[in-house]
């Protein structure tokens, strides 16, 4: 089991262990906006097992009905985790609106408090640990899972104020509010990443930085070629696919273009991993005189 899954599982053991925290928390006060916190808790639950099944999926070799892999499958959990978010501030809206029409009547228990901001520290750290561990094998599956729990880290935060604001001027209506507010920012939250998910669907290009990259490795390693141009990119979970046009001599034979092409994609590979290269060769009658010129 290598360190992405280790991770996912791990995430689907800190969500029930949080939300036992907040569910207590909820038990001691009984505020409406601490049971919205847990409720927006048990999906990140679910979130996590969608990670962990997509990161299982995404590892599977290409096949023949999948010949360029099965990355992309992370990116549907990271867009069913967006859903989820905006789900959940709709159930807590929902509380809110209900408990702003019947306040709630809230025990000021500092237990409780305390308990949930226990859950918020938990949260915090597993949540960075998570992102660190999503970018280093370029993981969109845990990074959406991070950015997830993060959201929960602002909602418990925006939640425990408000109920020691009630505690502190007694006014039982502020804890619904707060929970609304709450809300808004989730669902802020889970539009970006939605957004975001769906650009790696519909194969969006890396970006500026990491082309300029690409163009400057293809540049230092294609000696011997004229330039390289239409250089295309795209993501797919953690790998990105590059294909461009080289240019060389006419008079160059198959096997010195080929070798041109290794040192290129291995030029990339060492800066780049997991990149995925394709290199179309063409005739120097066919150079377009812009683009990438090799030094």
């Amino acid at each position: 089991m290598n360190e992405s899954m280790r991770f996912a599982i791990g995430s689907i053991f800190i969500g029930l262990l949080v939300l036992a925290i907040k569910y207590a928390a909820y038990v001691m006060t009984g505020s409406i906006a601490f049971l919205s916190d847990a409720l927006e808790t048990t999906l990140n639950v679910a979130s996590a097992l969608a990670a962990a099944g997509a990161l299982y999926m995404s590892q599977k070799p290409a096949d023949q009905n999948h010949p360029y892999g099965h990355y992309k499958v992370e990116y549907f959990a990271a867009v069913f985790e967006g859903v989820l978010i905006v789900l959940a501030a709709l159930v807590i809206m929902r509380e809110a609106y209900f408990g702003i029409i019947t306040p709630p009547e809230l025990n000021a228990s500092p237990a409780g408090v305390a308990l949930n901001g226990l859950a918020s520290v938990i949260n915090a750290a597993w949540a960075t640990m998570l992102m660190r561990i999503g970018r280093k094998h370029r993981s969109p599956a845990l990074m959406a899972d991070s950015k997830h729990i993060m959201t929960d880290v602002y909602t418990s935060g925006g939640v425990l104020l408000g109920v020691v604001l009630v505690f502190l001027t007694g006014w039982e209506i502020l804890d619904p509010i707060i929970a609304a507010l709450v809300a808004v920012n989730i669902l802020w939250h889970g539009w970006g990443l939605v957004r975001e998910s769906i650009g790696g669907l519909m194969d969006e290009a890396a970006p500026e930085e990491e082309q300029e990259a690409l163009r400057q490795l293809i540049s230092k390693h294609g000696d011997g070629a004229l330039e390289a141009h239409d250089l295309r990119t795209r993501h797919s979970g953690h790998v990105t696919f590059v294909d461009f046009h080289l240019v060389v001599p006419g008079d160059m034979t198959v096997e010195n273009a080929h070798k041109i092409c290794d040192r290129i994609e291995e030029g990339i590979a060492a800066e780049m991993p997991g990149a995925r290269v394709t290199i179309h060769v063409e005739p120097e009658n066919h150079a377009k005189h812009s683009g990438i010129v090799v030094l």
